[in-house]
């Protein structure tokens, strides 16, 4: 089996972290971390953070395969994550102290998955 694959009797265990969308389980956020976020986001182990950074309501999943050549990876902003299954939607946005950390930390700039902000703002 794939390492994406979910029992159907665990789908009601997924989330979408807020920041690349990628979807596990939340147990598998709490073993592992974000592949793409882990560096800044320290989901691993941390049931608080998995919470504040991940959502269980999303809408819509791709599969990426290789993002690095997909189209509707470029056109999702998910070229250069990992592979793996992604949510079209993420609702909810993060806490303002994670955006600032960032945004002044990081110099990486939030843009929410939820659709309530576009590339252009």
């Amino acid at each position: 089996m794939s390492e994406n694959y979910v029992a159907p009797n665990q789908q009601r265990y997924l989330r979408a972290c807020m920041v690349c969308s990628i979807v596990m389980t939340q147990a598998r956020f709490r073993e592992e971390g974000c592949p793409n976020c882990e560096e800044f986001l320290h989901l691993q182990g941390s049931p608080d953070q998995i919470e504040s950074c991940t959502s269980a309501v999303f809408e819509g999943l791709i599969a990426l395969a290789d993002p690095s050549k997909s189209w509707i990876a470029k056109y999702n902003r998910l070229d250069g994550y990992v592979r793996g299954t992604y949510a079209n939607k993420v609702l909810g946005q993060l806490p303002d102290e994670i955006r600032t950390m960032l945004e002044e930390e990081y110099r990486i700039q939030y843009i929410p998955r939820d659709g309530s902000a576009t590339e252009a703002d």
